[in-house]
């Protein structure tokens, strides 16, 4: 993982660094098993449809981010078919959301 990969990592991260890599392979594990499709609904606000088997980690790790970047807002709801995630952002950190939904594009289950 090389410093490009961290680019999304915003500086207001409380994460202690030598954790972020981590951080960083789980979303891209849960991009490449269970995201499904996103959408960009406003400049602040990123829809994601996820595989509802990832429910339980999603929760998990969303919980861990806002823990440690308190400007993200993960709001889940479930249908038959699929666990809806919106992330939002305060209109400062777009740039942030701008550069996680390219590196869940990249990254996307087939």
């Amino acid at each position: 993982m090389n410093t490009n990969d961290m680019a999304w990592t915003p500086q207001a991260c409380t994460l202690p660094a030598a954790q972020r890599p981590v951080r960083a392979a789980e979303f891209d594990e849960l991009f490449a098993t269970a995201l499904r499709g996103q959408q960009r609904l406003t400049p602040t606000v990123l829809r994601w449809r996820l595989d509802p088997a990832a429910e339980p980690a999603a929760r998990d790790l969303a919980g861990r981010e806002s823990g440690c970047c308190s400007f993200f807002t993960f709001t889940f709801t479930r249908d038959a078919n699929a666990v809806q995630v919106d992330v939002e952002v305060p209109p400062a950190s777009a740039g942030v959301l701008d550069a996680l939904a390219q590196r869940a594009a990249a990254r996307m289950a087939s």
